[in-house]
Protein backbone atom coordinates (compact mmCIF):
# COMPACT_ATOMS: atom_id res chain seq x y z
CA UNK A 1 0.00 0.00 0.00
CA UNK A 2 2.88 2.45 0.65
CA UNK A 3 4.15 1.72 -2.36
CA UNK A 4 1.60 2.96 -4.26
CA UNK A 5 1.04 5.89 -2.46
CA UNK A 6 4.64 6.94 -3.32
CA UNK A 7 4.51 5.89 -6.60
CA UNK A 8 1.31 8.03 -6.96
CA UNK A 9 2.90 10.90 -5.30
CA UNK A 10 5.72 10.67 -7.80
CA UNK A 11 3.56 10.96 -10.69
CA UNK A 12 1.82 13.73 -9.27
CA UNK A 13 5.08 15.68 -8.84
CA UNK A 14 6.22 14.59 -12.28
CA UNK A 15 2.80 15.79 -14.11
CA UNK A 16 3.36 19.45 -13.99
CA UNK A 17 6.99 19.23 -15.74
CA UNK A 18 5.41 17.09 -18.86
CA UNK A 19 2.85 19.17 -18.88
CA UNK A 20 5.17 22.33 -19.29
CA UNK A 21 6.77 20.33 -21.79
CA UNK A 22 3.98 19.70 -24.16
CA UNK A 23 2.95 22.84 -23.79
CA UNK A 24 6.37 24.60 -24.68
CA UNK A 25 6.13 21.84 -27.77
CA UNK A 26 2.58 23.09 -28.73
CA UNK A 27 3.93 26.32 -28.66
CA UNK A 28 6.79 26.25 -30.87
CA UNK A 29 4.73 24.40 -33.40
CA UNK A 30 2.19 27.05 -32.89
CA UNK A 31 5.14 29.60 -33.84
CA UNK A 32 6.74 27.42 -36.69
CA UNK A 33 3.60 27.37 -38.13
CA UNK A 34 2.76 30.66 -38.30
CA UNK A 35 6.65 31.63 -39.48
CA UNK A 36 6.00 29.01 -42.37
CA UNK A 37 2.52 30.48 -43.58
CA UNK A 38 3.66 33.56 -43.33
CA UNK A 39 6.74 32.83 -45.18
CA UNK A 40 5.22 30.94 -48.04
CA UNK A 41 1.60 31.65 -47.85
CA UNK A 42 1.10 35.11 -46.93
CA UNK A 43 1.35 37.25 -50.44
CA UNK A 44 -1.63 36.04 -51.36
CA UNK A 45 -3.65 34.94 -48.51
CA UNK A 46 -4.86 35.74 -45.00
CA UNK A 47 -2.48 33.66 -42.86
CA UNK A 48 -3.93 34.90 -39.40
CA UNK A 49 -7.14 34.93 -37.70
CA UNK A 50 -7.86 38.64 -38.92
CA UNK A 51 -7.37 40.14 -42.89
CA UNK A 52 -8.71 39.75 -46.19
CA UNK A 53 -6.30 37.73 -48.83
CA UNK A 54 -4.35 39.81 -51.44
CA UNK A 55 -5.41 37.60 -54.17
CA UNK A 56 -8.86 37.59 -54.59
CA UNK A 57 -9.86 34.20 -55.35
CA UNK A 58 -7.50 32.88 -52.22
CA UNK A 59 -9.12 31.45 -48.99
CA UNK A 60 -8.21 33.04 -45.79
CA UNK A 61 -6.49 29.97 -43.82
CA UNK A 62 -8.56 30.97 -41.02
CA UNK A 63 -11.80 29.84 -42.99
CA UNK A 64 -10.34 26.52 -44.50
CA UNK A 65 -12.47 24.45 -42.21
CA UNK A 66 -15.49 25.50 -43.45
CA UNK A 67 -14.52 23.37 -46.72
CA UNK A 68 -11.98 21.18 -45.14
CA UNK A 69 -11.24 18.76 -42.47
CA UNK A 70 -7.87 20.73 -41.68
CA UNK A 71 -5.93 17.31 -40.66
CA UNK A 72 -6.94 16.29 -44.04
CA UNK A 73 -4.43 18.98 -45.82
CA UNK A 74 -1.63 17.23 -43.95
CA UNK A 75 -1.00 14.47 -46.73
CA UNK A 76 -1.43 17.50 -49.61
CA UNK A 77 1.31 19.51 -47.62
CA UNK A 78 3.71 16.66 -47.74
CA UNK A 79 3.33 15.32 -50.92
CA UNK A 80 2.71 19.07 -52.89
CA UNK A 81 -0.39 21.02 -52.33
CA UNK A 82 -0.74 22.20 -56.07
CA UNK A 83 -4.25 22.71 -55.83
CA UNK A 84 -6.12 25.57 -55.60
CA UNK A 85 -6.57 28.88 -56.93
CA UNK A 86 -4.91 28.38 -60.60
CA UNK A 87 -1.80 30.86 -60.37
CA UNK A 88 -1.05 28.79 -57.01
CA UNK A 89 2.69 28.25 -56.70
CA UNK A 90 3.39 24.42 -55.96
CA UNK A 91 4.57 23.56 -52.24
CA UNK A 92 5.66 20.79 -50.32
CA UNK A 93 6.73 20.56 -46.62
CA UNK A 94 9.19 18.61 -45.06
CA UNK A 95 6.90 16.28 -42.08
CA UNK A 96 7.65 18.18 -38.74
CA UNK A 97 6.83 21.35 -40.71
CA UNK A 98 3.30 19.91 -42.18
CA UNK A 99 2.80 19.16 -38.26
CA UNK A 100 3.41 22.46 -37.18
CA UNK A 101 1.26 24.23 -40.14
CA UNK A 102 -1.55 21.79 -39.17
CA UNK A 103 -1.33 22.90 -35.64
CA UNK A 104 -1.25 26.76 -36.44
CA UNK A 105 -4.37 26.13 -39.05
CA UNK A 106 -5.95 24.54 -35.82
CA UNK A 107 -5.15 27.53 -33.93
CA UNK A 108 -6.67 30.16 -35.67
CA UNK A 109 -10.05 28.75 -37.68
CA UNK A 110 -13.33 30.43 -36.94
CA UNK A 111 -15.66 28.20 -35.23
Amino acid sequence: MRLISVTIIVFCLALPGAATAYGQQVGADLTRGQALVTKQCASCHAVGRTGASRHETAPAFRTLSQRYKIEALEEALAEGLSSGHPDMPEFVFEADDVGAIIAYLNSIQDR
